[in-house]
């Protein structure tokens, strides 16, 4: 009977001491937010008609502080595409062009300063096709986390 007690206490042991676990083994947080808007021609400045619709993505990594940066749009004959910096209703000022505005157009940032991850975390980057027909811009959107 002592025999199986003394057993019985040393599995205890063993499955107690298997159990614990090191704390420094926590996974870390991804690094990475979502940002998105769909591009139209009512939201550019002054709104516009036309049919034209296009999709930005960007995801931004907190760590490194670069962005990729990925839009679709349906416009046949872009002439320009850029990143821009005002809120909704206003125009600004091209922060980052896009080397080509064919669809589709993928973009890597260089490292943001601090002032500009403020202002894209807070939705005043926004996206800008333009086009002859539409010089000023033929569609556009803001980005904003998801």
């Amino acid at each position: 009977m002592k025999q199986s007690i003394k057993f019985f206490a040393l599995l205890a042991v063993i499955f107690t001491m298997a159990s614990c676990s090191n704390d420094d083994d926590d996974a870390k947080p991804d690094p990475n937010v979502m940002f998105e808007t769909t591009l139209t021609g009512p939201k550019e400045v002054p709104a516009n008609s036309s049919a034209a619709t296009g999709k930005a993505t960007l995801t931004f990594n907190k760590d490194t502080k670069i962005f990729v940066l990925n839009v679709t749009h349906d416009i046949a004959n872009p002439t320009a595409g850029h990143i821009h910096m005002a809120p909704a209703g206003e125009n600004g000022a091209v922060i980052f062009p896009f080397t080509s505005a064919k669809s589709p157009i993928s973009l890597t940032s260089p490292v943001l300063t601090e002032e500009q991850v403020v202002l894209l975390n807070n939705g005043l980057f926004y996206v800008n096709i333009h086009t002859e027909a539409f010089p000023g811009g033929e569609i556009r959107g803001n980005l904003v986390k998801k």
